[in-house]
């Protein structure tokens, strides 16, 4: 058999996507998720594509962590005759520091300069290197290419990923603004470009990621020029678990009048805060969504949190660009809530964006395109694929 695809692994602190990606038509052939992992409640879901219309399985996989869970995937793999055709594997890594600003083939060089990065991203990194190191045993032989989420961003300006504390400190401990999401504003910024027949090395886009994590970015000439999400993923935006940005004496004031510790401040600001804990409803922004249009104002008043501090970065970032050629929407939320996007919108219509309500209310579930008036500053949603932007660099690096 040819060997005329590419395996994509994503792991997270306990779950593993996947997808199997035909390189030369970019069709995807499996994708799913090994979910739970550590747990009793480990399961690996998947979708078989050029099956039926996506035939649906999932299996049990016990107390799995990530190699029994690839070990489960490879079986399935075998099962379904895909596994020969497999011809090399892209592995997505959350953290790159300063060491990487492309995409590039694992070495024990980079698997120690990704290890040396564990103390940026300590939920995410370790987790990444699990996944590379259990392919490698599995898949004897199979070149492992590594994406980084961090490395669009290493085109920032000092001016943008500095912060005004002691320079030595970034000197000496790499403290400052990195940006993550980096694979999806690659992809999405291109994409843009193409549906609108720009010349992407000769635009200025404005793209919001908005998902349970959410970010924006400022893509100018092809390249990040800055970004919300700083050392870590908490900066920025509101989200659905994380506070964005908050007074950082906020750690000294709970400690004084609540006696909250360091950790608990931090897990305070990352998994109870956001729009769970604004709404004190959900971190879902569908539920919050549904709850407004009943009329329920506290969850009005979340949205338009969400929405304010969203506008006000995009709008900053637009005085940095000097011109908006598209605000591009993609991540869950951005491509799928009509209602974030009109309130987003309004808020930004300074700039010359008016919603055409009708194509506003159609995009949604995968689709793309345009969602603003003729003659109005062009607005827009774009579906993200960072698993074919994985598989895209995994070829390059390994044809």
């Amino acid at each position: 058999m040819s060997k005329n695809s590419i395996l994509v692994i994503n792991c997270g602190s306990s779950s593993l996507k996947f997808a199997v990606i035909n390189p030369a038509t970019e069709e995807e052939k499996i994708n799913g998720i090994a979910e739970r992992l550590g747990s009793s409640e480990a399961v690996l879901r998947w979708t078989l594509r050029y099956k039926n219309n996506g035939e649906k399985g999932s299996q049990t996989l016990g107390l799995a962590a990530h190699e029994a869970a690839l070990e489960g995937l490879m079986g399935l793999l075998r099962e379904e005759g895909l596994i020969e055709g497999i011809s090399a594997i892209g592995h997505r890594v959350v953290h790159g520091g300063e060491n990487f600003s492309e995409s590039c083939l694992v070495t024990d060089e980079v698997l120690n300069a990704i290890e040396n990065c564990i103390k940026l991203a300590p939920l995410h990194n370790p987790a990444n290197l699990t996944g590379i190191r259990a392919a490698q045993k599995i898949f004897p032989g199979l070149p492992n290419a590594v994406v980084f989420d961090t490395a669009f961003h290493q085109t920032m300006p000092a001016e943008a990923y500095l912060y005004p504390i002691p320079y030595s400190l970034y000197k000496e401990q790499g403290v400052r603004r990195y940006g993550f999401h980096g694979t999806s504003y690659r992809y999405v910024g291109q994409a843009a470009a193409d549906m609108l027949g720009l010349d992407i090395n000769n635009s200025n886009i404005l793209v919001a990621h908005l998902g349970n994590g959410a970010s924006a970015c400022a893509i100018k000439n092809g390249q990040s020029i800055d970004t919300t999400m700083g050392l870590t993923p908490l900066e920025g935006l509101v989200m659905g678990t994380r506070s964005g940005d908050v007074d950082p004496n906020l750690f000294s004031f709970l400690n004084k009048t609540l006696g909250y510790t360091l950790d608990e401040t931090t897990d305070l600001l990352n998994k109870k805060s956001g729009l769970l804990g604004l709404s004190e409803m959900d971190s879902d922004c569908r539920v919050i969504e549904d709850a407004a249009v009943e009329g329920n104002e506290h969850a009005q008043l979340t949205l338009d949190v969400f929405c304010h501090v969203l506008a006000e970065k995009l709008a900053g970032f637009a005085a940095a660009m000097g011109k908006i050629d598209a605000l591009v929407f993609t991540g869950g939320i951005g491509e799928n809530s009509s209602i974030i996007r009109k309130n987003v919108f309004e808020r930004l219509s300074i700039f010359g964006f008016k919603l055409d309500e009708k194509l506003n209310d159609e995009t949604f579930r995968g689709k793309s395109g345009v969602i603003s008036q003729e003659g109005s500053t062009v607005g827009m949603v774009v579906a993200t694929n960072e698993e074919l932007m994985i598989s895209r660099d995994t070829q390059a690096l390994t044809a």
